[in-house]
């Protein structure tokens, strides 16, 4: 077999007790998508506008999948089947954040200002989830670049958001962008049980943003 930098994508084995707490922990992620969908939906058809319920269904089924694909590349122990799972896992990623983007710019940003940063992060979204589709290996560190860079991409707005939403939504916000960004050193550290606290940081910083969604940006559409 080549080796992992002639392979497009490596699958990685953690240890089993590992394993298992990653797919339980996004496991419990993906229902709280299913529930944030449902939800958000919901709340959005029954008090919001139309922008409300698409900006809620694409961040609500983004969320859900990152989740669920998550928990099936920890879950399943099949050669093939990881590899296909990783990848996926990793193209998730670029879907939630620019999925978390879409209430943010459609709802309290609108205008001009939002919908240019909207095609931004799908542009960049769309690309990235391209080169992980060619080669997961050789596009990694690029794509954590990209990570970053998308996910911190709304200081750029800072003032209009400040104006525009609720002290309390900034705050949950900002520390969901934390808990994402900070995740990142447990991720790149190669150590026990690393792997299953990044999980636990990035499902934190999953129900911070949430609530920002649903309790400061959602009601702006309200009647």
């Amino acid at each position: 077999m080549d080796s992992g930098k002639k392979e497009r994508v490596t699958p990685v084995y953690y240890p089993r007790n590992e394993e298992i707490f990653s797919a339980v922990s996004h496991g419990i992620g993906t229902l709280f998508g299913i529930f944030a969908l449902v939800y958000m939906i919901t709340l959005s058809a029954c008090h919001g506008n139309a922008t409300a319920v698409v900006a809620s269904a694409i961040y609500g089924t983004s969320l859900t999948f990152l989740y669920a694909m998550s928990t099936l590349s920890h879950a399943l122990t099949g050669w093939k089947a990881k590899k296909v799972f990783r990848v996926l896992d990793h193209i998730t990623i670029y879907l939630l954040i620019a999925g978390t983007y879409t209430p943010l710019t459609l709802i309290t940003l609108k205008g001009a200002l939002g919908w240019v940063i909207f095609g931004i992060q799908w542009g960049i979204a769309i690309f990235g989830i391209t080169l992980d589709a060619v080669s997961l290996n050789r596009f990694k560190r690029l794509s954590m670049l990209f990570y970053i860079l998308m996910g911190w991409g709304i200081i750029f707005a800072a003032f209009p958001m400040i104006q525009r939403m609720d002290p309390a939504g900034l705050i949950y916000l900002l520390g969901g962008g934390l808990f994402y960004t900070g995740g990142i050193v447990f991720y790149r550290v190669k150590g026990p049980n690393m792997h299953a606290i990044w999980h636990l940081f990035v499902l934190i910083g999953s129900v911070l943003q949430f609530i920002t969604v649903c309790l400061y940006v959602l009601p702006q559409t309200f009647s």
